[in-house]
């Protein structure tokens, strides 16, 4: 305890996030609660609160942490990618790896997302989401317009298509219990998604 109770709020905050993410690899998400957090922290609950107002809070701050740490992960595995095709895949597998690094992410955020009502964690999710179709979009229409992908293709339906793939590698490696195995499926699912959406691929 001693190497954190006096850390600024900031680090503070900053341990809090990172240690409800480890939790989340480890058991249901909801039923995380502040006492399991300042636990795993090793400090007291009174000390947690002196930086969060409440359990929504923490996990407002968590949701934050996520879409940050996604978009700058994304974003630095861009660049200096060549083509919109190139650029697809660094992104898919900057994602692939966020994942692996924390597999309690896939949870948490699948569990926030089956609440009816909307939260401050589910509005921030849901505007990373939104962040991130843009961005898809923006590519592959620059893929349309070079030639390198489909005249044809779908924009909207390809961006779906790339998140829900992503998605269906996380939800069967949590149904097997090993968030690890999405690695090796990863070049394979990119690559039927890379075919569906080339100029010059059979329909």
């Amino acid at each position: 305890m001693s190497r954190t109770r006096h850390l600024p709020s900031r680090e503070r905050k900053e341990l809090t996030v990172r240690a409800v993410v480890e939790l989340c690899a480890e058991q249901d998400p909801a039923r995380i609660t502040t006492a399991s957090i300042a636990q795993r922290m090793k400090v007291t609950q009174g000390a947690l609160f002196r930086h969060f107002s409440g359990k929504d809070e923490i996990w407002q701050s968590v949701m934050t942490w996520i879409a940050e740490q996604v978009l700058q992960r994304l974003e630095k595995a861009v660049v200096g990618t060549e083509t919109p095709l190139a650029t697809l895949e660094a992104m898919f597998t900057a994602h692939i790896g966020f994942i692996t690094d924390h597999p309690g992410v896939p949870r948490l955020m699948f569990g926030q997302l089956q609440y009816t009502e909307p939260t401050s964690a589910t509005r921030l999710l849901r505007s990373m989401l939104a962040k991130y179709r843009e961005r898809l979009a923006a590519i592959l229409e620059e893929g349309r317009a070079s030639g390198e992908l489909r005249a044809d293709l779908d924009t909207e339906a390809a961006v779906t298509q790339f998140i829900g793939t992503v998605q269906g590698l996380v939800v069967q490696s949590l149904i097997a219990g090993d968030v690890t195995r999405i690695t090796e499926q990863a070049p394979g699912a990119f690559l039927l998604y890379r075919r569906g959406i080339q100029a010059g691929e059979a329909s």
